[in-house]
């Protein structure tokens, strides 16, 4: 098949560079000319303030976006519907958010995540957990919605990786700096609703391009419609994701800040529960919208060399001239904006959490501006460096690539939290060895797993298992500093009991076991194929 950019005609690029002027110019409008409210009165108006519509709304645009489009596609095409656990078994630890920690957390009054086990531990575990938040958001958030970006531009304009990479940060930053990104964050609510909206009526005109669901249903293997595979299949055992995916689940819902400040933000625990559940609902949704269409693709363009371009392959294939245009810049602009916060954030914390809270207390203004620039630069180079890194992973498409670089990273936030929040007795030091020796010994096996060793040349057990067994040799670790640490065991009754007259009420309750069994019904009709 030909390049995707052949594809493209003047039309489509007009409609990019068209659109993309409009943002900078409203970005330019909102930063300079509209008169602005104070810092003040904007910082934490959400807070406390959001009901169970807006904070299942909020966290399912924050896990959807164009990275998700993309990489979604590519395992649809390359393995069916088997991927669609990360979205369907995650049910299982939303709830786990809901019951066991967003009680916790709201019974704390936090606005962070480090400022709970700042209460829980004390000053040091959430210095550490600011460093361990930079680290994940320098390759969570930015590294690999990055490569993202890059992979999505060489499909378009067949430029080398490095370049791709490149002309997105400069992107990111020329935004950043005419007020585009503001712009972005003004119009990102249309945005995802109109990615959303394309991946709907790309399924719907594939569909019916292929024949029907039931020819696309004949034309593909029958292993393309079974959540659980054999437990020797190279791509995603049902033993790998039974015993993995937890892992990555209770990090990715219960612990990550992005995610979670939708339930802190809640107007009561009831609203937090109930904006959990919805979630939950709409994360059903992620297979028909977005791994559908790679399996389509599947169907309908099965010579396809590069499982990644399955996504923009459809869009180029089915819409016409100017749309494909408009799709295109809307997911670059989407990419734009997500780097351009992660940059944000990642300045943020370093200048407020490390530099000003440890160093220069009474720094002033334009010092904690001077710091914050030279931390957004220094990252935008450390993450072209890990992103074209990310590029070298040879033997996984995109997908694959994202789920393992997390599943290297959340074993030791899930133990942590696991022990801090269910365990009283837990130590400081159990959880600061825990995060600083374990993130160590994590991420330093994802770096022989993809790269010294990689698992195309060794035999390497499936990046699930190895999630799975360094989260259980670091929970063995946890325990054992734990109960022989006697002057560090506290009694922490207070800060992590959960007040009776705030335990789920029977709408919350009847809301979840009617989730859980239309879960269990879609196990059981998307197994046996």
């Amino acid at each position: 098949m030909s390049k995707i950019s052949s594809f493209l005609e003047p039309i489509d690029y007009a409609v990019v560079i068209g659109y993309l002027l409009i943002l900078i110019a409203f970005g330019y409008y909102i930063s300079f000319v509209k008169n602005k409210k104070s810092e003040d009165e904007s910082i934490f108006l959400a807070g406390n303030t959001l009901g169970w519509l807006s904070i299942g709304l909020n966290m399912w645009g924050t896990n959807v976006g164009p990275s998700m489009l993309i990489a979604s596609a590519s395992v649809g095409f390359t393995t069916g519907i088997v991927a669609g656990n990360f979205a369907w078994y995650a049910f299982i630890f939303i709830l786990l958010l809901a019951v066991v920690f967003s009680p916790r957390y709201l019974g704390a009054k936090v606005l962070t995540l480090p400022e709970f086990m700042g209460k829980r531990f004390g000053d040091s575990t959430r210095n550490i957990l600011a460093w361990y938040t930079l680290i994940t958001i320098l390759i969570s958030w930015l590294s690999l919605t990055l490569f993202a970006g890059g992979v999505l531009v060489k499909q378009l304009l067949d430029l080398p990786m490095y370049l791709s990479v490149i002309m997105m940060v400069i992107l990111s930053g020329f935004f950043a700096a005419a007020g585009g990104l503001k712009a972005i964050a003004y119009t990102n609510v249309f945005q995802m609703l109109l990615l959303i909206g394309v991946s709907l009526l790309l399924v719907v005109m594939g569909v019916n391009k292929a024949g029907g669901l039931e020819h696309v249903y004949q034309s593909t293997p029958g292993s393309y419609w079974n959540l659980l595979l054999p437990a020797d299949d190279k791509n995603y055992p049902w033993l790998a994701i039974l015993l993995g995916y937890p892992i990555m689940g209770v990090w990715f819902w219960c612990t990550d800040q992005s995610m979670v400040q939708s339930i802190l933000g809640a107007k009561n625990l009831k609203q937090g529960q109930l904006g959990a559940n919805f979630i939950g609902w709409l994360k059903i949704l992620d297979v028909p919208l977005f791994i559908l269409p790679g399996i389509v693709c599947f169907v309908l363009f099965p010579n396809l060399k590069n499982p990644d371009e399955a996504y923009m392959t459809m869009v180029t294939q089915l819409f016409p001239a100017g749309l494909r245009g408009l799709i295109i810049v809307v997911l670059i602009a989407a990419l734009i904006s997500t780097i351009g916060s992660a940059l944000n954030s990642l300045s943020t914390v370093f200048t407020m959490d490390v530099y000003v809270k440890n160093h220069k207390p009474n720094a002033t203004n334009k010092e904690i501006v001077k710091i914050g620039r030279l931390v957004t630069l220094f990252g935008c180079i450390l993450s072209i460096l890990i992103t074209l890194a990310i590029d070298s992973i040879k033997g996984l498409n995109l997908f694959d690539i994202f789920q393992s670089v997390l599943g290297f990273i959340a074993p030791p936030m899930s133990v942590v939290f696991l022990f801090g929040v269910l365990w009283n007795k837990t130590t400081t030091k159990a959880a600061n060895l825990t995060l600083t020796l374990g993130t160590i010994i994590s991420l330093g096996t994802g770096v022989l797993y993809l790269w010294v060793f990689p698992n195309q040349v060794y035999e390497w057990p499936h990046f699930l298992l190895l999630s799975f067994y360094i989260f259980v040799a670091l929970a063995v670790m946890a325990y054992l500093i734990t109960i022989t640490d006697k002057a560090g065991q506290k009694d922490n009754q207070e800060l992590l009991k959960i007040n009776p007259a705030a335990k789920p009420d029977k709408q919350v309750k009847m809301l979840w076991v009617l989730l859980s069994l239309v879960m269990i019904a879609l196990y059981v009709i998307f197994n046996g194929h």
